[in-house]
């Protein structure tokens, strides 16, 4: 292995696990949210459920780390090719991890208007649950606009050069281009309320965009010293 390969895989590995930790970290943290997005009373139930919350809110902050850190990794590769694509896939990534952190945000306020009305701080019920329900609409759209919509023009970005420069393998990136716009597809359609995001539909939509981001991850730990070429150009 040269020293350019050395230096690849060393950023390379590191955007792989990543990318893996991002994955895992997102469903779990949807998944320990559950009980309280799909309860009938959060108010009453969002105490029970304290340390799930907030464990659900640790996942989400690995995951806002992760994906700073798999744009931090990729930059300089797309850089290489044309710095206005990288910064727009970074720039983008960031916004995606902004609505991330802003979602996080609204479901730790749901546990706090819940937490003030069981102790009898907030005793008007209709002010809380109110207040309750509008921040966990404002997770609902930031979920949507963020992990799907923002997802979605990064990854389709990030892809089109590595289709175009063939750094990674034609297939894969071919893999991301179309993951990304069937991601973009359900973003649009939850947006319009067509279909859940939490749905038959929803979900089939965007499981390649899953399966690419593992596929990708797996690449770039087993062959990422591979990944740049001196001079990639458009082909």
């Amino acid at each position: 292995m040269n020293i350019q390969n050395k230096k690849n895989r060393s950023t390379a590995r590191p955007a792989g696990i990543f990318f893996i930790t991002a994955a895992l970290s997102s469903v779990i943290g949807l998944k320990l949210y559950d009980p309280i997005l799909s309860g009938d009373n959060f108010l009453t139930l969002s105490p029970g459920y304290y340390n799930q919350v907030i464990w659900a809110a640790i996942n989400e902050l690995i995951l806002i780390v992760s994906a700073v850190g798999t744009g931090l990794m990729l930059y300089p590769y797309l850089k290489r090719f044309n710095e206005i694509f990288a910064a727009g896939y970074l720039s983008f990534r960031i916004l995606e991890v902004v609505f991330i952190l802003i979602g996080t945000l609204a479901m730790l306020t749901v546990l706090s208007i819940s937490e003030l009305y069981i102790t009898g701080a907030n005793t008007n019920e209709a002010t809380a649950n109110s207040l309750g329900l509008s921040f966990i609409a404002l997770h609902k759209w930031t979920f949507i606009l963020g992990p799907n919509f923002m997802l979605a023009i990064n990854t389709f970005i990030y892809s089109y050069v590595f289709y175009r420069t063939k750094m990674i393998p034609i297939n894969l990136a071919r893999l991301g281009l179309t993951a990304s716009l069937l991601i973009m597809v359900a973003a649009f359609l939850e947006l319009f309320g067509i279909i859940q995001q939490i749905s038959f539909w929803g979900i089939i939509l965007a499981l390649p965009i899953a399966i690419f981001e593992m596929s990708f991850a797996s690449w770039l730990l087993w062959k990422g010293d591979m990944i740049v070429k001196e001079n990639p150009t458009i082909s």
